[in-house]
């Protein structure tokens, strides 16, 4: 018995020894990987801020853009912190950031979509193709931007709806912006009988366009005769105005149009349909 307890004294003694060995070889692995979390964390952040506001000072680059990529930069270097502090313990890094690159590649492929979406917004903020408060339209989605984000940009349509567009296919298609100019074309055309003077026709509607206050001076407005039908001959009136005030004048010269010439005495003339009644009976024209 009393060997057997000295054996157990012994086997106890040195497995506190052994504790004591690994708890203090360890201690400054612990109080290191400690240390480098704490400075890891606060100089993640420290050259996050530092880039947003660098790149928040570039001309032309939108404050979303310069948080993703703030953003992006500090979660980079927290992971190149977390996988140093592994290696303080013994772990196989390389092992990890294999493990973090097919992980990445999966998740990659599987959000193929959502990161196409997220470059076209990227290069939809660098770029500026439109902004917010503008008037935009490629054919399928068309409206005023509310907001530009790096998954979808979201409008407000002409009756007032709200739309939702991923930004994939704002890039992928040709866009027209109504709002980027800050002056915009418009044309009236109007018939008038053959027997009307076209002279008188093309002055009038000049004289109408020089009256708006509204239309531009430079460049300056001008009629011409467009077509000639097979009842009328078509005239148009081609001016310019700003942007805020292209669809009050443009609503407002098509009804002048019509009156002033009605008060000069032009016709308005409509189609003339000749009736045949023996091709209406199926017979020989």
């Amino acid at each position: 018995m009393e060997e057997q307890a000295n054996e157990l004294i012994e086997a106890t003694q040195a497995a506190i020894n052994q504790a004591s060995e690994l708890a203090v070889e360890y201690a400054f692995s612990v109080l290191g990987a400690i240390v480098l979390l704490v400075l890891g964390w606060a100089l993640a952040r420290f050259v996050s801020r530092w880039a947003y506001e660098g790149i928040s000072h570039l001309k032309g680059v939108d404050e979303t853009l310069a948080r993703f990529f703030a953003n992006m930069l500090r979660y980079v270097l927290l992971v190149l912190v977390v996988v140093t502090v592994l290696g303080q313990f013994g772990v196989q890094t390389a092992s990890i950031i294999a493990a973090l690159g097919a992980a990445g590649l999966a998740v990659g492929l599987a959000l193929q979509g959502t990161l196409q979406n997220i470059a076209a917004g990227i290069m939809l903020l660098v770029l500026r193709p439109f902004r917010v408060g503008e008037y935009i339209d490629n054919g399928t989605v068309s409206g005023t931007v509310l907001e530009v984000g790096l998954f979808a940009t979201e409008l407000k349509t002409g009756d007032g709806l709200y739309r939702m567009a991923p930004n994939s296919t704002l890039w992928n298609t040709p866009i027209t912006n109504y709002s980027r100019r800050s002056t915009r074309q418009n044309e009236v055309s109007i018939g008038i009988g053959y027997s009307d003077d076209i002279d008188l026709a093309l002055r009038t509607l000049i004289e109408l366009a020089q009256a708006d206050p509204r239309v531009q001076s430079e460049p300056k407005p001008e009629a011409f005769v467009n077509t000639i039908g097979p009842s009328s001959v078509s005239v148009t009136l081609r001016y310019w105005a700003k942007n805020e005030d292209w669809w009050s004048t443009s609503r407002d010269m098509i009804r002048l149009v019509k009156q002033r010439l009605e008060e000069k005495g032009f016709s308005i003339p409509y189609p003339q349909v000749i009736y045949n009644p023996t091709a209406a009976r199926g017979g020989p024209g």
